[in-house]
C-alpha cells in the first residue's frame, strides 16, 4: 500500500512537472506534434536562365519587321505580371514563318487559341506562336522562314490582330527578339573601320 502510495505521488509529480511545458507551447507544432508539415513552396524570384540566347533566326515569323505592338516583359516572380513574349502586328490568314529551323513539337489548340511550338535544332531552345491555324504536325521538320501556319483572326489578347511569339529555355520565358541577328532587327550590318595610325603592311 506504501510502495503504491509512492508510486502515485510520483506521477503525480511527473504530471506537474510537465504541465508547464505543455501551456508554454499550445501550438500543434509543439514538442508532441512531431516536425512541422511542408507548406506549398512560395513563389520567389526568377532565377535567371543558364547561357545567352544564340541570334541564330533567319526571319520573322509575320511580314518583315512587323510592327511590335507589345514588347516581353520579364515577371519579377515566377507567377508575377509581366509579358511573356511579344505581339507582332499581323493581318488576319497572313503566313507564320519558323523564326529558324528546328521540329514541331506542338501543334493544336490550348484554351480556344491555335498554338505551335517549334524546338529549335541544336538548342534547348523552343518558340511559340499563337493564335495560329497550324499548318504542320507535331514531329515535322521545319527550316528557318518555313511557313508553320496562318494568322487566326480572334483568339489574341491584342487590341488588333497580332501574333504572340515566345521563346522559353526549359521552364524559363526569354526575349524572342534576342533570337534575330541586328541585321534582321533592322540595326543595320557591322562594319569594319580603318584603324587610324597603324603603317600598312
Amino acid at each position: 500500500m506504501n510502495a503504491k502510495r509512492c508510486g502515485g505521488l510520483l506521477l503525480l509529480l511527473l504530471i506537474i512537472m510537465t504541465m508547464p511545458v505543455a501551456w508554454a507551447d499550445p501550438s500543434p507544432s509543439g514538442p508532441s506534434a512531431g516536425p512541422p508539415s511542408p507548406g506549398p513552396p512560395s513563389p520567389g524570384p526568377l532565377t535567371p536562365p543558364s547561357g545567352p540566347v544564340p541570334a541564330i533566326g533567319r526571319a520573322w515569323p509575320v511580314g518583315s519587321r512587323p510592327p511590335v505592338l507589345r514588347g516581353w516583359e520579364p515577371p519579377a516572380t515566377v507567377y508575377g505580371r509581366g509579358h511573356r513574349g511579344v505581339d507582332l502586328a499581323a493581318a488576319p490568314g497572313a503566313p507564320v514563318r519558323a523564326v529558324a529551323a528546328g521540329r514541331v513539337s506542338f501543334a493544336g489548340r490550348v484554351a480556344g487559341r491555335g498554338v505551335v511550338s517549334v524546338e529549335l535544332a541544336g538548342t534547348d531552345l523552343r518558340t511559340t506562336y499563337e493564335p495560329v491555324a497550324a499548318t504542320v504536325r507535331k514531329g515535322d521538320e521545319v527550316a528557318a522562314g518555313e511557313q508553320v501556319g496562318t494568322v487566326q483572326p480572334s483568339g489574341s489578347h491584342c487590341t488588333t490582330t497580332c501574333v504572340h511569339w515566345g521563346l522559353r529555355r526549359n521552364e524559363a520565358y526569354l526575349d524572342p527578339l534576342s533570337l534575330l541577328p541586328p541585321w534582321l532587327l533592322g540595326r543595320g550590318p557591322s562594319r569594319l573601320l580603318p584603324v587610324l595610325g597603324v603603317p600598312l603592311p
